[in-house]
């Protein structure tokens, strides 16, 4: 009896001993971590609110810090969806990354409409007098153009018009098998506008897309044929790339303003959506001539309004893999955004019907350096 006693003791010292000597050996690993091992979604969290001069500073600690650093660092703005009012010369600006609006009287603008943004600078259109001019709202500085007629057609612009390379350009629907083509640069001191003939059926309208990508403007019909624009060669062809699939329910009433083209580091995308669906999103492939469908953006940022949309990378990491549209919510200036990760739009309960909102209403534009306003 006395035997069995003594071997629960000495097994009951035995483990108490080893329970201590597990506590010193976890004090001992806890004194021995540093800031390097905290754990990463700490980490992001920590490193993502820094500015990116103190990023820099902190990806240089260890491998680990660099490698958390980079994937949360903030090179780029996001665009601001600048609002064009109905009446009166207050205009708004909404900033998407940091949620604030702006505001900014312009009486400049009065009476026109935009038509395309790139650079920071407007291209805009008075219908009254027919009046073409470039202005930028953040300097106020504005370049005017010769004036032309651009009541049913879209309008794009290569370059900043500082820019000696600055082309404007716009299509015109002459037959289903012509189209006019219409150039020109600021200084000019007319447009010029030569016909080309389609060799596949390219329908111009106001519902058109259009971007500048490599030297190339591309315009994207209104049943989705794909048309390029050479300005130094002055060619036009319509390439041979079926169309993008639509989504279920797309040719519904207003399903043309539920699409959109963007172009990123040389590829064309194109996205299409209606109401509730969720959105495709494609990808020109060059070689094969094609419309590859994307399950991600891998960190691209898309900024989608009717006349013109945007690419980013390198923003904030919950605006990554993130189309943001123009479309807006009917309380509140805010712009309604589609998570590829999550595949779900934000917020959730929304009315996504393109046809209740006036497509001129506003537009994405590349914000100031200082981004802010006062």
């Amino acid at each position: 009896m006395a035997e069995r006693k003594r071997r629960k003791l000495k097994l009951l010292a035995e483990t108490i001993n080893l329970d201590e000597k597990k506590a010193t050996e976890e004090e001992e690993s806890l004194k021995l971590q540093t800031w390097a091992d905290l754990p990463v979604e700490l980490l992001e969290l920590i490193l993502c609110r820094l500015t990116l001069e103190d990023n820099v500073r902190a990806s240089a600690v260890c491998r680990r810090w660099h490698k958390v650093a980079v994937a949360v660092r903030v090179v780029n703005q996001s665009p601001w969806l600048m609002y064009f009012p109905k009446y009166g010369s207050l205009y708004e600006f909404y900033d998407p990354a940091e949620r604030k609006t702006y505001s900014l009287e312009l009486p400049e603008l009065q009476g026109s409409r935009a038509c395309y943004t790139k650079d920071g600078w407007l291209l805009l259109y008075r219908p009254r007098n027919h009046g073409v001019f470039f202005f930028n709202p953040f300097n106020r500085h504005m370049i005017k153009l010769p004036r032309f007629e651009l009541t049913y057609q879209m309008v794009a612009f290569s370059d900043a018009p500082t820019s000696d390379l600055c082309v404007v350009f716009t299509i015109k629907h002459i037959s289903p098998t012509v189209v006019a083509i219409s150039t020109c640069r600021p200084g000019d001191s007319e447009w010029t506008t030569v016909n080309h003939q389609n060799r596949l059926p390219f329908v111009s309208s106001i519902w058109n897309k259009m971007v500048f990508c490599s030297g190339m403007f591309y315009c994207l019909s209104l049943t989705g044929w794909l048309g390029v624009y050479d300005p130094l060669l002055r060619a036009w062809s319509v390439l041979h790339v079926p169309p993008p699939r639509c989504p279920e329910n797309f040719f519904a009433k207003n399903w043309w303003k539920g699409k959109f083209m963007a172009e990123h580091d040389g590829d064309i995308l194109v996205i299409y959506t209606c109401n509730t669906e969720t959105p495709i999103i494609f990808k020109l492939d060059h070689s094969e001539m094609v419309w590859e469908e994307m399950q991600t953006l891998n960190g691209v940022t898309l900024f989608a309004s009717f006349l013109s949309s945007h690419s980013r990378t390198e923003l904030p990491g919950a605006m990554r893999n993130v189309v943001y549209f123009s479309k807006v919510r009917f309380f509140g200036k805010r712009c309604i955004s589609y998570s590829v990760d999550d595949r779900r739009y934000y917020p959730r309960k929304e009315c996504h019907d393109w046809g209740e909102q006036d497509p001129f209403e506003n537009i994405w534009i590349e914000p100031p350096r200082d981004a802010s306003l006062n």
